[in-house]
């Protein structure tokens, strides 16, 4: 009986690596093509004649699909299986890219957004789901924090991509659908050990909205995550400039923010598998982002701390996303973890719609300051909302 119990605790302990593989790599060359896509489409546009605004609005209604088939996804991979599910919108996704290579019209691209991030979504909360149920408690941080390092680095690579092929031709299209296409191959090879979702469980029956209030530290931490990110990608440049900064210098210093996301996300996913409480750790990113954005006010004068600054700030701040997921994956598990994972990501799509918004008008208020103001509300709210939480499950009765 204690032999059987130290094999189940092993079995228990052990990374199911195929599973984690599968789902990395298809999520990765996917944020490849993501990373290869966004600028593609938009330089297309441009070349066409559109004006700015219309372009942004194209861009936009990628958001807003994102944020509509998020309750969709735990729904359809319940009625056709996770593997089923994922190559469809492995299939979606490739076809939508094709009809942006076939399509002149411009409103044709926006039900062709639709489609395409629909797809990506899907993808994107079927993976994350899947590589937490491939990793045991204890080693959850690190895997998401791999998961987060290699997704990064294919959103990376996608841009340099562009940069060789050029938005001319055929060739750039063939590319993003060959790299999605690509997703199918480890999917499939470790189809046998997906996770199962079945009818009939009793959380099924509870609203989509309820799993975005069942673990508030994990959500708020990744809406605050998606305002940041994206405002911060938005709206830097425009703060650059008004600070009196080159072209240039801000592509460096945006580079930055990335290669903090790059370096610290492992490190920081560890860490987080040793304390017992991930909120603790959510706290300190988040109190670090609040720290990075007084920082930037004092020190935007000279390039090289500001430099400095966003790589410890870009890093420790991702892992809002990287910590928010894991502590999602440590509170719940089967249906309820898929639906919640699905909770998490209408909740950053919500923050990339929100984040921008804000952080313009405060920087239409108050100048280039108004951007890290504005930052740092976004990082104080949730400090306020989680030492609430903390202290009201802490206190007697």
């Amino acid at each position: 009986m204690h032999v059987g119990t130290i094999d189940a605790a092993d079995s228990a302990a052990r990374i199911r690596w195929r599973s984690v593989f599968a789902a990395i790599a298809a999520i990765s060359v996917v944020g490849t093509a993501m990373g290869l896509g966004a600028p593609l489409l938009s330089v297309i546009l441009e070349e066409r004649g559109h004006s700015a605004s219309a372009i942004g609005l194209n861009t936009a209604t990628a958001g807003l699909a994102s944020i509509a088939a998020a309750p969709l996804a735990t729904p359809l991979a319940t009625r056709f299986g996770v593997v089923p599910t994922m190559l469809g919108m492995i299939l979606l996704g490739a076809l939508s890219i094709f009809g942006f290579f076939l399509a002149e019209p411009f409103w044709v691209w926006f039900p062709l957004r639709i489609t395409l991030h629909v797809a990506l979504t899907t993808l994107f909360i079927l993976s994350e789901f899947w590589i937490s149920t491939s990793a045991p408690p204890e080693r959850r941080g690190f895997i998401l924090g791999l998961y987060a390092t290699v997704l990064s680095l294919g959103f990376a690579l996608g841009p340099i991509v562009f940069s060789f092929v050029g938005s001319g031709g055929f060739l750039p299209f063939a590319i993003a659908m060959g790299l999605i296409a690509l997703a199918a191959f480890p999917v499939w090879a470790a189809r046998r050990e997906a996770p199962h979702l079945t009818r009939g469980d009793t959380a099924e029956e509870r609203s989509f909205v309820r799993y975005i209030w069942l673990v508030p530290a994990a959500t708020a931490a990744v809406l605050v995550y998606g305002a940041v990110e994206t405002g911060s990608y938005a709206l830097f440049p425009v703060y650059g400039t008004r600070v009196g900064y080159e072209l240039a210098e801000m592509a460096g210093l945006l580079a930055m923010i990335g290669l903090g996301n790059v370096l610290l996300q492992i490190p920081i996913g560890m860490l987080s598998d040793r304390v017992s409480d991930r909120r603790i750790i959510l706290l300190a990113c988040a109190a670090v982002g609040l720290i990075g954005m007084l920082t930037l006010m004092l020190v935007e004068g000279s390039w090289l701390l500001v430099a400095a600054t966003l790589f410890v700030w870009g890093g420790v701040v991702a892992g809002l996303y990287t910590v928010g997921l894991a502590h999602l994956g440590s509170r719940l598990a089967g249906h309820e973890l898929a639906s919640a994972n699905a909770a998490f990501v209408f909740c950053y799509g919500v923050g990339m719609l929100l984040g921008p918004q804000v952080i313009g008008l405060f920087m239409d208020l108050f100048g280039p300051r108004g951007f890290s103001l504005a930052m740092s509300l976004f990082f104080v709210g949730f400090i306020v909302l989680v030492t609430i939480r903390m202290r009201r499950r802490s206190a007697p009765g």
